[in-house]
């Protein structure tokens, strides 16, 4: 049976990371100050109503401040005993008088601590949990964990089986919409849930080795267009992000946006083998009584009722499933195996357009493929390399907890580059009597299908015009479960003139990072591989390039990230070539060339593998 599953998530956060300075008034700081304390948990209250009278049970998050609360541990205990709510305990809402006066620091983010600080606060945490409940809890969570921290809350805590442990799309996009001032990135990691492996939150875990012991949740179930392409806090499927991006009715305060969100998380499961999940993880601070992001607090209520009861309307309709987080942990782990991917073929519902995105993720790999710009790949995460990137004080990435990409359109351009130069992105050239036309000008659409292990994308046809020839070609894209590769066919299904031929140059332009900015290329090798011949690079930007006819393999080593890149073809005579950039434009470039004519196709296979 299909099965949408939702997770609903409350914090009773004491001293909400908002709301101190709008209860404050322009007073001095003070956050034990109790009408922010009692205000809290009001809102609290009203979110735990608004889930309970739409028939939903939720996962109750005790923050550290809440611990200190007897009301709040009471309601906990409360609505445990009488809605079946889990009792959980969650990283985030760490700063109170206590925390601050023991720590001597207004840090709140756990990842972003020294590891020494990291493990004491944990056991601070769960143990006060212990002391107030007289068990320990069975998830937890903040906005990002990162693999050191899961590690140690596994082995002190077993019984912990579910975290909420990353934020999807959480970069530089974000950073600049909170004023250059928000410094936690955490791009690159799935937007579903997925099992950590032990050496990389971000990064799902291949086997038992592996796995870390928790089935991890995002978040937020995010708008996988919207948030892709801008700021990620103004698209989920929490209202505060949609208040937050003034996407309702203003006049009738209507959230139509909401409920087609909530209705594409539903139509995963077309593509993920009948299941989908949603989720939305609330604290109360946004709810706040003087209001938030230019709405009044009524705006505020209204949009958390009318989500919870459309929440609770599926459920009576059989169309939705509500469990708490540790239940869905055990429904996660039946469900799923390692290897199976999360797929989303997902379409445009905020701006009126035709675009498509599809994302594809599973333990060796995250990529985007984009049909407005003719399949081409715009995101490519290295999964495989499985990075041991530790996050905090005394560590390299003090703040940088994102998953490191080899393609990614946004951060360095993609196909459509303002200057000279190449920007990152998988694509490939038709050329004929000097004319060259890349399939990235070529929108389409995709149509996924299934066949054993192997997802299909195939994408209608597209009419490539030159001077005096029309050609229609075709692109299917496999993803073969536990391949490490995607494969890539292009199909010449008709020519105006049925007896010329035109050269396909497939290529992929790559490089490394986690922002908009350059990393260092050195130390980068680029290989042609052949039977009995092999050309290499060192990568020192000189503008270079080889070639290999018939080469079985061109390559790049990134040793910053851990990583292989090759490309390989099939079919006719063809040559492969490897290419390094310069200082303006510092990418690297790997591809095949061949020739083809009427009927006939080209098949290049794209791998992601582990550099020893």
């Amino acid at each position: 049976m299909d099965k949408f599953v939702v997770n609903i998530i409350h914090r009773p956060e004491m001293v909400p990371e908002y709301a101190e300075k709008v209860t404050g008034h322009g007073k001095a700081e003070d956050i034990g100050r109790k009408a922010l304390l009692t205000e809290s948990l009001d809102i609290f209250k009203t979110q735990q109503e608004c889930a309970h009278k739409n028939g939903l049970k939720t996962t109750i998050q005790m923050t550290y401040a809440s611990l200190f609360n007897d009301e709040a541990v009471t309601i906990a205990k409360e609505h445990h005993e009488k809605y079946g709510d889990e009792i959980a305990l969650t990283l985030l809402g760490l700063p109170c008088t206590e925390f601050r006066e023991k720590y001597k620091t207004k840090d709140f983010c756990i990842w972003m601590f020294s590891m020494e600080d990291k493990m004491s606060i944990v056991d601070d945490v769960f143990g006060k949990f212990y002391e107030r409940f007289g068990f320990y809890p069975e998830s937890t969570g903040s906005y990002y964990m990162d693999a050191d921290l899961i590690n140690y809350i596994k082995s002190k805590y077993p019984m912990v089986k579910c975290a909420v442990a990353t934020c999807w799309e959480e970069g530089p996009k974000a950073y600049h919409t909170c004023n250059n001032s928000w410094y936690t990135f955490m791009d690159g990691g799935p937007w579903a849930p997925w099992i950590p492996s032990k050496q990389n939150t971000h990064a799902p875990a291949a086997n038992e080795e592996e796995d870390s012991g928790i089935v991890a949740i995002p978040h937020l179930s995010r708008d996988l267009i919207a948030c892709y392409d801008g700021n990620g806090s103004n698209f989920g499927t929490h209202p505060q992000n949609v208040l937050r991006g003034m996407i309702y009715d203003s006049k009738t305060w209507d959230f139509p946006y909401l409920y087609n969100l909530i209705d594409q998380y539903r139509s995963l499961e077309k593509y993920n083998n009948g299941y989908a999940y949603n989720m939305m993880f609330v604290g109360p601070g946004w709810m706040n009584k003087m209001g938030r992001w230019e709405a009044p607090y009524e705006l505020l209520l209204k949009s958390y009722e009318d989500g919870c009861a459309y929440y609770g309307k599926l459920k009576k309709e059989g169309k939705l499933t509500d469990m708490t987080m540790s239940e869905f942990a055990d429904y996660y782990r039946e469900k799923k195996t390692y290897t199976e991917p999360e797929c989303a073929l997902w379409r445009d519902i905020l701006y009126g357009s035709d675009k498509q995105l599809f994302w594809y993720c599973d333990p060796f790999m995250r990529a985007c493929v984009n049909m407005d710009q003719g399949g081409a790949i715009v995101d490519l995460r290295p999964y495989a390399a499985k990075l041991e990137w530790k996050t905090g004080i005394g560590t390299k990435h003090v703040w940088d907890a994102s998953y490191p990409f080899l393609i990614q359109e946004k951060y360095r351009a993609g196909y459509f580059t303002h200057y000279a130069g190449e920007g990152t992105v998988r694509s490939a050239k038709v050329c004929y009597n000097g004319e060259e036309v890349d399939l990235c000008l070529c929108r389409t659409k995709a149509h996924f299908s299934q066949e054993g292990k192997t997802r299909i994308l195939t994408l209608d046809p597209v009419d490539i015009e030159f001077y005096d020839l029309t050609v229609k070609l075709q692109t299917k894209l496999y993803f073969e479960e536990g391949s490490q590769a995607i494969r890539i066919e292009r199909n010449i299904l008709e020519m105006s003139n049925p007896d010329a031929e035109v050269e396909i140059n497939e290529y992929v332009v790559a490089c490394y990072g986690t922002t908009e900015y350059s990393e260092d290329m050195t130390g980068i090798t680029l290989t042609c591989k052949g039977a009995s011949e092999t050309k290499t690079i060192d990568y020192a930007y000189k503008c270079r390039e080889e070639k290999l006819a018939g080469a079985d393999e061109v390559s790049a080593i990134i040793p910053p990230v851990e990583t292989k890149l090759s490309l390989t073809a099939q079919g006719k005579a063809y040559t492969g070539y490897v290419r390094e950039g310069y200082a303006f434009s510092p990418m690297l470039t790997l591809g095949y060339t061949t020739t083809l004519k009427n009927k006939e196709v080209f098949t290049t296979c794209l791998k992601v593998e582990k550099a020893n």
